[in-house]
């Protein structure tokens, strides 16, 4: 079975991005190629047993590699087996009985809110493009909560500015509608006059551009927000995605409903909105000591 048609069910039928699949193939060819050293099968992987799996995840954790990375790799391999089964290319999965090696869950720690506030009302930001530009995708993030990928990929399409929403293109391109504040509509209508500023625009139909007009990339977007939050926030981990956690944790402190989140957030199960909540307990936590008459003052 070639990868190609693997690659092709992912990216046209999944909907996988170009870089997940090429993640998964990548992880393909490095289980094919053990697979030809250690056994010396010259075919495809398909006729595998799961005793020779199991060896190249002993030979991946013996090398170093963290158990969450194991994991993903071997989620590559069941996906591929399981695209074999539905085509019946093969009549048993050699991972159906396998379990995930144990990993430890990262918390994520948001900013407070006084750290939002701090970037967003205390520091001043020059009136030329890309500081309106960088004012606005912080600005985005925390209002809508939405994926760093996500942003990258919005278009002028994407915004009606009319009914104030924004069209989000999600995992899966399963597309949500997200609600934009007052404040968010202000700082899009000074962007888009400094965007019809520039002097070359190359990739026109995108939100966000760079000052060269080229579209906005995920490195560039991870920089701008690290750049401003390391002014105010002392956290290690400074990026897109713990704007994203303090948008669903601020939400869930606020009393907001946990499917509300969910769909804002894009998530496809309740499970994946719920790690969000530990700072939301926290915060019921105290309100419960407070305000129970039974508690100690």
């Amino acid at each position: 079975m070639s990868f190609k048609s693997f690659a092709d069910y992912l990216l046209l039928e999944k909907g996988y991005s170009e870089l997940t699949v090429k993640a998964y193939q990548n992880d393909l060819e490095t289980f094919s190629d053990f697979i030809q050293e250690e056994y010396g099968v010259e075919e495809a992987i398909d006729g595998v047993n799961y005793s020779q799996i199991r060896s190249w995840i002993v030979l991946l954790v013996e090398g170093g590699l963290t158990n969450r990375s194991v994991n993903r790799k071997i989620s590559a391999l069941n996906t591929y087996y399981k695209f074999l089964l539905k085509i019946e290319a093969i009549e048993v999965n050699p991972l159906t009985k396998h379990k995930a090696l144990k990993t430890n869950k990262k918390i994520q720690i948001p900013f407070s809110e006084t750290e939002i506030k701090a970037v967003l009302d205390d520091l001043n930001f020059d009136d030329d493009f890309e500081h309106v530009r960088d004012r606005l995708i912080i600005e985005l993030f925390y209002s809508t909560g939405i994926r760093r990928i996500e942003l990258v990929n919005l278009k002028l399409t994407s915004l009606d500015l009319n009914t104030k929403t924004l069209k989000v293109l999600g995992k899966r391109n399963k597309e949500r509608i997200v609600p934009l504040l007052d404040s968010v509509i202000d700082s899009i209508r000074k962007y888009l006059i400094k965007r019809k500023e520039l002097e070359c625009v190359l990739d026109g139909e995108y939100l966000f551009l760079t000052k060269k007009g080229m579209k906005i990339y995920e490195t560039l977007v991870y920089r701008i927000i690290n750049e401003y939050f390391s002014l105010a926030s002392s956290k290690v981990k400074k990026s897109p995605h713990i704007l994203r956690h303090s948008f669903a944790t601020h939400l869930l402190n606020q009393g907001a409903d946990l499917n509300a989140v969910k769909e804002l957030l894009g998530h496809s199960s309740l499970a994946a909105t719920q790690v969000y909540t530990h700072n939301s307990i926290a915060e019921l936590k105290k309100v419960h000591i407070k305000a129970h008459p039974r508690s100690k003052k």
